[in-house]
């Protein structure tokens, strides 16, 4: 799986993780912050209701302090003797007072003894001591003012619901003790008020004394209720005494709760209110369900996309490897499809090469051959070699991995001095047209190629006129290259050199196989197919492109896109033929060459001519003979491809070693020359003739005598 492919799909499944970890910490974060608002309103609910509880409390103890003030004055200087005489009237008073007061169960008048001399309830007072009575006995040792007591049930023989006593002591004038006045208040009556107002599920109200003692409770649990002071709440109370919010878990009934609480001015009594804590989670659940609700369908359905996308995804990858695996399977039997085309071709053109070659052999070496008949032999064997040196170029050329010697020179000049050489080769009966451009145009190329580019194209043209017809050359600029071809666009533009005919033309389904080598629509004989071949090569190894227009009938036009460059160069002049070979008496080569063949005749040839010569297998043995003296040697020929150090290593070697000492390169084929060039080296290209060796020798040691002679005083 390509690694786009894999990024693809680990981005899917951190978008699916991602789909459930942000919702979820989303939902996490507006659930504490929710929490917290919740809780804050819960706070100030429990504050409102604690407000509600305190003002009654409050004057529901002030209305019941007023009415024993008001007991106090119908009984004021008036002795026991006398209020037992009075009984009935003062009765009728005391329930007359308690009938106004609902929260009050009943009204009592003692002696010092603990004996009732009046109530509301009764006449006569019945005959029981309540000196036992924590509200008797809270007054016995001097003035406490109004005291609050514990919550009692009713002595026999009284029933009824219980109550705690709310008294004051019966000062005499000189301030002794003559009794007790006391209303029996009514717990029910606070918690059927707080049931009342405590409608809220899990909503809690309490009034205690400031001992813990609690009065009364809503909910109401049928039993007294102590709170402990040394206990959490009661630290937290103790801490706080005048009001405050706590969180506390109850004793009695085991349920946590949030509870405000308020203590009554002037009395020793605390006012509670609270909600339990389960419930202010339960709101809490509650709003947090109503965005599950519509939040968690959004995300599973977000997640179900995405995972439907990530498996789609994984499919279409499954698929696009098939897919991909089966056309590396097709382009691979394209490639083998292609290259038994090509090599069947190479093997039919050097056959028939070597057919000559073999033949005009064999005839020299007949004894009785006439010179006219054994020159024209040897004639025959030059040219097919040079034929077989053309083919093979054609074959790098479309490979792209020919030798290239660039140079700056002017297309539009190039092309007028083919003209010429173009009108003989295609004849006069097709007439040629040449459009130069408005201003030069200048290439970094190599001429000898472009010039074998244009002669192909050019003779593809002529066999499409069937040699009758009208041949333009048009030299121009262009911006880009054509089709948005996916090559990196050049800063000057391009020059375009078309070749338009008005052929037969090229029926579609041959378009894409007009460049292929040794593809070709003419008959036996008269064509290898490699020459649009070369076009293309060249085109694509120079970083241009060829392109192609046809309809049948009406003609073609091939058009060669070369990179423009900035500057000034020469015209190309025409390619000059070998000269005579020159004499090489007094020049010494080193000659490395590692097929021994070839070596050996390189070495006879040079003999021959007068060198001096001396032949090694290997760049590693040129290296040790230049070591034991270099001035011996006048240059070096090297062959490039060699096993271990090649022959361009060798070269640079040299030229570090000894700068003065010329190095000429040879090679068929070198795909570090194809892709880097010769690195400034002289190049002689396989196969080579004696004349052009000779040519090139005699020109590398004039340049060292040159630099010699420069450098002497």
């Amino acid at each position: 799986m390509h690694p786009a492919q894999r990024n693809s799909l680990r981005l899917l499944q951190w978008m699916m993780a991602a789909s459930l970890a942000l919702p979820l910490a989303l939902f996490v974060f507006a659930s504490a912050v929710s929490f917290a608002s919740i809780s804050e309103t819960a706070d100030r609910e429990i504050e409102r209701a604690l407000d509600v509880a305190h003002e009654h409390a409050l004057k529901v103890f002030e209305t019941i302090d007023r009415s024993l003030s008001e007991i106090s004055e119908i009984i004021r200087d008036i002795p026991d003797a006398e209020i037992v005489a009075r009984e009935q009237a003062l009765h009728l008073r005391l329930k007359q007072l308690v009938a106004s007061l609902p929260q009050v169960k009943s009204a009592w008048v003692f002696d010092a003894k603990g004996h009732a001399l009046v109530n509301s309830l009764v006449v006569p007072a019945p005959g029981i001591d309540f000196s036992d009575r924590d509200y008797f006995r809270a007054h016995t040792g001097g003035d406490i003012g109004t005291y609050i007591g514990e919550v009692l049930t009713p002595r026999p023989p009284y029933q009824g619901a219980p109550f705690f006593g709310v008294s004051r002591r019966r000062p005499s004038e000189d301030g002794g003790f003559t009794g007790v006045i006391q209303s029996s208040v009514l717990p029910e009556y606070f918690e059927n008020y707080y049931a009342r107002i405590g409608r809220e599920p899990g909503s809690f109200f309490a009034v205690g004394r400031a001992d813990g003692t609690v009065l009364a409770r809503f909910p109401p649990v049928g039993r007294d209720v102590h709170l402990d002071r040394a206990g959490p709440s009661g630290k937290q109370i103790s801490a706080s005494p005048k009001a405050g919010l706590i969180t506390a878990t109850s004793p009695v009934d085991g349920v946590e709760r949030r509870l405000g609480y308020q203590r009554l001015a002037e009395y020793p009594i605390y006012v509670s209110a609270g909600l339990e804590t389960s419930t202010i989670r339960a709101r809490w659940l509650a709003t947090m369900g109503q965005h599950l609700i519509f939040g968690a369908p959004a995300t599973a359905l977000l997640f179900a996309l995405l995972g439907l996308a990530l498996r789609r995804t994984r499919h279409l990858h499954f698929e696009a490897e098939k897919r991909q695996a089966a056309e590396e399977a097709l382009k691979h039997g394209q490639r083998l499809e292609a290259l038994g085309q090509l090599t069947g071709g190479v093997a039919h053109d050097f056959n028939n090469l070597l057919t000559v070659i073999r033949a005009s052999v064999d005839l020299l070496r007949r004894h009785d051959l006439p010179e006219a008949r054994r020159l024209r032999y040897i004639d025959a064997i030059s040219d097919t070699v040079t034929r077989a040196a053309k083919l093979t170029g054609q074959l790098l050329a479309f490979a792209r991995r020919q030798t290239l010697k660039p140079e700056i020179f002017d297309v539009g000049r190039s092309v007028q001095t083919l003209s010429e050489m173009i009108s003989t080769l295609i004849g006069s009966r097709i007439e040629i047209v040449i459009l130069g451009p408005e201003e030069p145009c200048f290439v970094n190329a190599d001429a000898g190629q472009f010039e074998t580019a244009i002669i192909n194209m050019a003779v593809n043209a002529r066999d499409a006129m069937e040699g009758r017809g009208r041949l333009t050359i048009a030299v121009g600029m262009a911006a880009s290259l054509p089709n948005a071809a996916p090559l990196p666009q050049h800063p000057y533009g391009y020059v375009a050199v078309s070749v338009a005919d008005t052929g037969s033309g090229i029926p579609p389904d041959q378009f894409e196989r007009i460049f292929e080598p040794f593809f070709t629509t003419k008959q036996a004989g008269h064509g290898t197919g490699l020459g649009l071949s070369q076009v293309f090569g060249f085109a694509k190894q120079s970083g241009g492109e060829v392109t192609v227009n046809s309809e049948v009938g009406k003609g073609s036009i091939f058009t060669l896109y070369l990179p423009r460059t900035a500057g000034s160069g020469k015209s190309r002049q025409m390619p000059a033929t070998d000269v005579e070979a020159t004499d090489g008496r007094g020049m010494s080569v080193l000659v490395v060459e590692d097929n021994a063949e070839v070596g050996r005749f390189t070495t006879d040839a040079l003999a021959e001519l007068g060198y001096a010569t001396c032949l090694v297998s290997s760049a590693t043995h040129a290296l040790e003979e230049l070591a034991i003296g270099a001035d011996r040697f006048d240059a070096v020929f090297t062959d490039v491809v060699m096993p271990g150090i090649s022959g361009l290593e060798l070269a640079q070697q040299i030229r570090r070693d000894h700068p003065d000492l010329p190095v000429v390169l040879t090679s068929g084929y070198s795909h570090v020359l194809s892709e880097h060039g010769a690195y400034g080296f002289e190049l002689l290209q396989k196969p080579y003739s004696i004349e052009q060796l000779s040519r090139v020798l005699q020109e590398a040691g004039r340049r060292k005598l040159q630099a010699a002679a420069s450098e002497a005083p």
